[in-house]
């Protein structure tokens, strides 16, 4: 049973075929800024990238009438609860018209449902998009009503890596609390409640520890002072937020490998420190949700592959619960994973 996976980024379009959980070809397709810079926004790519893929799936030979399911990586949608959605015409049209954002993962639902519609018998979802919602309540609320806590994070790999280490612990994943971290472009800390989300920082728009290119909390009154003081666009502040905030900001990098190699110079040090220490902080805050009842600490992302950095930010963490790493992502995986577990009954897929 063959599942294509779509996963479009800003600058590139991955795509994969699996074999029931067996990879048997993956491609990056890259986009330069040439090529995109002929299109006036993200949707307007649409039949470029769709394009690409089916050459891609001819040039290697992969026969697409195999191909019993595709799924797209979920983009900035309404908020939904966790899960694998086939993709149908309300969600073609939030995607299409940017209603909750623009984002490259919006093409992910369009670019599934518009190859499949050519295979007899072909599905299209998308599983887990980044505006999964399952927080508590409380959790919702923040110092004014004017402001609401959103959930914006990577759900994707969150949910996958949680429910990858309750498979190998012989435990459902719904019986577990866990605290899932992943470091990446960005940071989210989630804090999994017997297979629910109840509490994690919308690491798109400005909350929780600052990554390699996005700010994280900032203090509230100097920002707004920064906003007010004629010196910038709110582009700019919102670019300075996600984009061109945190190391990018610092250090000029967004590459934690450059980091690492330059940890034996004081600001590149400082910087590295304080980005433990922030996610340290954000763990201890989710350790307090659930009350300390932890049974384990997981932390994945590409970022995760830094041994030294692992084992500082695990020496401020594993008083509180077992910790665990997953480096890196396997977002391709995931979403093929969710497929398949629609297509073999495992899972029901939902309605947007």
């Amino acid at each position: 049973m063959k599942i294509l996976s779509i996963n479009p980024g800003s600058t590139s379009t991955k795509i994969a075929v699996y074999e029931d959980k067996r990879e048997v070809f993956s491609k990056t397709l890259r986009h330069s800024a040439e090529e995109l810079g002929k299109y006036s926004g993200i949707i307007a790519q649409f039949d470029f990238r769709r394009q690409m893929i089916t050459d891609a799936l001819e040039e290697n030979n992969i026969d697409a009438r195999e191909i019993k399911a595709i799924v797209g990586r979920g983009g900035l949608l309404r908020p939904i609860p966790s899960g694998t959605y086939e993709v149908n015409d309300l969600m073609k049209e939030d995607l299409s018209l940017c209603r909750y954002g623009e984002h490259a993962s919006n093409l992910g639902g369009l670019l599934a449902d518009a190859i499949a519609k050519e295979i007899p018998g072909c599905r299209a979802f998308i599983a887990d998009p980044v505006v999964v919602d399952e927080l508590q309540e409380v959790a919702r609320i923040s110092g004014h009503p004017l402001f609401k806590r959103l959930s914006i994070f990577h759900a994707l790999n969150q949910k996958a890596i949680a429910k990858r280490y309750a498979e190998e612990t012989g435990r459902p994943y719904e019986s577990l609390n866990l605290i899932v971290v992943h470091l990446g472009g960005g940071t989210s800390v989630g804090a999994h409640r017997k297979g629910l989300i109840v509490d994690v920082n919308n690491c798109l728009n400005g909350e929780g520890p600052f990554s390699p290119e996005r700010s994280g909390s900032l203090p509230a009154q100097q920002l707004a002072e920064l906003c007010f003081s004629g010196k910038y666009t709110l582009e700019q502040v919102k670019k300075m937020i996600n984009g061109k905030g945190g190391c990018v900001a610092h250090l000029g990098t967004n590459n934690f490998i450059d980091i690492e190699n330059n940890l034996d110079k004081p600001e590149y040090k400082l910087i590295c420190d304080a980005y433990l220490y922030n996610v340290a902080k954000e763990v201890g805050a989710k350790a307090a949700v659930l009350k300390g009842e932890v049974d384990a600490i997981l932390i994945t992302g590409g970022i995760a592959y830094g041994k030294g950095m692992m084992a500082d930010l695990t020496d401020y963490i594993k008083f509180i619960a077992p910790v665990k790493l997953y480096p890196g992502e396997d977002e391709m995986g995931a979403l093929a994973g969710n497929g398949l577990a629609v297509l073999t009954g495992k899972e029901q897929s939902k309605v947007y």
